[in-house]
């Protein structure tokens, strides 16, 4: 189960760097052009994912989700001052410290007690938490596809049999 899990984690580093390239070519004006949709732009949605990442990767080294959350406040004005280019590195940077993470555990079955403000405590697994952080990009990336056909522009494959031919 835990190469399972890490491959989907891999996926997911496609997916974004895949979804990146193509935002860059269509320029930074579209990531931050204002529309009505379920984020205000483009732009906030790559933020947000990239926050919500860091937050988990904090509660998987241990930190609680109370501290996640209140230092996701100032992480997300950060990751939103940021161009495209810029917010492409930042993701770079995480999987590292994801894949650094991910290489000090021989299993990802450890549990950690996971105090939820809005769900309550349960025990949750290294590799539950991983693929919260994979299901929770994949479900911002179709928001993405969903803005930028609504400014009139295709996206990009972003499918997880996609990636089975990628590498």
């Amino acid at each position: 189960m835990t190469e399972q899990v890490r491959n989907m984690y891999d996926f997911h580093v496609w997916a974004n760097q895949t979804m990146l390239t193509h935002l860059k070519k269509l320029g930074e004006d579209i990531c931050t052009r204002e529309i009505q949709s379920v984020f205000p732009t483009v732009l906030k949605v790559i933020a947000h994912i990239y926050v919500v990442d860091s937050g988990w990767l904090d509660m998987m080294n241990g930190k609680s989700m109370n501290e996640a959350m209140a230092d996701s406040v100032q992480l997300t004005a950060d990751a939103e001052s940021k161009s495209i280019e810029e917010i492409e590195t930042m993701y770079i940077q995480l999987s590292e410290r994801f894949r650094a993470f991910l290489d000090t555990q021989a299993t990802l079955e450890e549990t950690i007690v996971l105090d939820n403000p809005y769900a309550g405590v349960r025990d949750t697994s290294l590799a539950e938490m991983l693929l919260q952080v994979v299901n929770h990009g994949t479900y911002h990336r179709g928001n993405i596809t969903a803005m930028l056909r609504q400014m009139g522009h295709a996206s990009v494959m972003t499918e997880y049999a996609l990636f089975w031919y990628a590498g």
